[in-house]
């Protein structure tokens, strides 16, 4: 019997909940998981509804990888498979995950391996419980690190522990992750749902579009100079003062309370 596993969704107060259903494989990806995926996370990419992004896996594992026993059962395919395939499978997902207009939050216990560690790498804010583990073993699996983790994993820890995980295939615990700031928090286990839920609230509630702007800013300033990343924050400085957000966030600063983002 095989374990095709499933990509699900639910949605509640401007949040899609997004689910990796194939706890009996740690949530390991299938291509048609991919492709469901890909499709999930373009759609949430053009939905006006929407203020957050919740990724997390099914059962006790976030997702160990893209399963490659399944992907390379069929018949040898032609050369060149991989260049046409890959950009358009989980490749996709990391870019659309990095780029989405979104905030996006993992909440990741147990294994986080491979295009799964990347993944949690890729969002806005990672979480993750005292168990989880983080692996990149394209190396231990002879064949050389994809979605992303050689740009990923420099920006975020620096070039000898980033070179420690690729190639030497260091595991690395949560607490590590959290110290090294791979991650943005590791907290107990009973505490994961609870903190995810409050951050998620926290986002969800805030100025959608202004954050949205804000984190392309972030991404585009990792390869432009300091002059031609002012003049980007100009251009969305000019997109968020014109949100009903924006006239929001100055009525309540001036009546001295809470502001009531809609996200528009």
């Amino acid at each position: 019997m095989t374990d095709d596993g499933a990509v699900t969704t639910s949605r509640v107060d401007g949040v899609l909940h997004v689910t990796l259903e194939r706890p009996t494989r740690r949530n390991s990806l299938t291509p048609l998981m991919v492709e469901t995926f890909v499709d999930v996370l373009a759609g949430a990419a053009v939905e006006d509804s929407l203020r957050a992004v919740h990724i997390r896996g099914g059962g006790t594992d976030f997702c160990a990888g893209v399963d490659w026993v399944t992907t390379n059962s069929v018949e040898r395919p032609r050369t060149g498979d991989l260049v046409r395939r890959v950009p358009h499978g989980a490749h996709r997902v990391i870019e659309l995950v990095h780029t989405i207009h979104l905030p996006v939050v993992c909440s990741v216990r147990g294994w986080a391996a491979g295009l799964g560690a990347n993944l949690a790498l890729a969002a806005d804010f990672t979480v993750a419980s005292v168990d989880a583990v983080f692996w990149e073993p394209f190396l231990d699996r002879g064949f050389s690190p994809d979605s992303g983790s050689s740009w990923l994993l420099p920006r975020l820890v620096g070039l000898a522990r980033a070179k420690s995980m690729l190639l030497l295939g260091e595991k690395v615990s949560a607490e590590d992750a959290a110290e090294w700031g791979l991650v943005h928090r590791c907290v107990d286990d009973s505490e994961l749902d609870t903190v995810v839920e409050e951050l998620l609230t926290k986002l969800a509630s805030g100025p959608t579009v202004a954050i949205g702007l804000a984190k392309q800013a972030i991404h585009y300033g990792q390869h432009a100079t300091l002059p031609q990343t002012m003049n980007q924050e100009l251009f969305n400085l000019e997109l968020s003062c014109r949100t009903k957000d924006f006239k929001e966030g100055l009525a309540a600063f001036r009546e001295k309370r809470t502001p009531e983002f809609g996200g528009r």
